[in-house]
């Protein structure tokens, strides 16, 4: 399926979606670093930056991972060469209210990272399929934040290599509602 555009955004945004099929071309720990290093710069409510990041990249800590998806997500993100778990702190440091916006703040730092991956060559595919309990316990995760997403990383593979029919005939961009569909002007109507 090919996306159409209403105006000229960045390539990043028009190229970006996210595929299953990842390849087993080695992947450069300096890019995933700059990608951190882009989602360290998305805007957070009161500058709070709530987001932690999780980078999985070695054998060990990539069957880590693995072990806390849940199976469906199992039979193509096995084959990534890296994941970024992301995690929001529920509570505001500069007064310990609850940061309702934490997990607003953290998408946000998710948006940043990936377009910074795909400047690079990378394709990322985040993912909420995981046993929350188990990744907590596993990944040493403390009270105070919450796992929000998991995310696959690594060079785009080939469709053909995937482990269903349904999961090849799902490999293509996603569509998108119309521009129209999605706003309004002055209120909700």
């Amino acid at each position: 399926m090919k996306r159409e555009f209403n105006f000229d955004i960045i390539d990043e945004i028009k190229n970006r979606w996210s595929p299953r099929a990842f390849s087993n071309e080695e992947i450069k720990k300096e890019d995933l670093l700059a990608m951190l290093e882009a989602a360290r710069y998305a805007p957070s409510c009161f500058n709070e930056q709530p987001w932690k990041f999780i980078l999985s990249y070695e054998l060990d800590d990539l069957n880590l991972i693995r072990s806390v998806l849940v199976d469906s997500n199992r039979l193509w993100a096995d084959k990534a060469l890296a994941f970024i778990s992301i995690l929001a702190k529920k509570r505001f440091d500069f007064d310990d209210g609850d940061n309702f916006w934490a997990k607003f703040d953290a998408g946000t730092a998710w948006g940043y990272l990936s377009l910074e991956g795909e400047k690079r060559g990378l394709v990322t595919h985040a993912m909420g399929g995981f046993k929350k309990e188990l990744a907590k316990e596993r990944l040493n995760i403390p009270e105070e934040y919450e796992l929000i997403a998991v995310v696959a990383i690594g060079k785009l593979g080939n469709r053909e290599e995937l482990a269903t029919d349904a999961l090849k005939e799902q490999e293509e961009p996603g569509s998108r509602k119309a521009l129209e569909e999605i706003y309004m002007e002055g209120k909700f109507k």
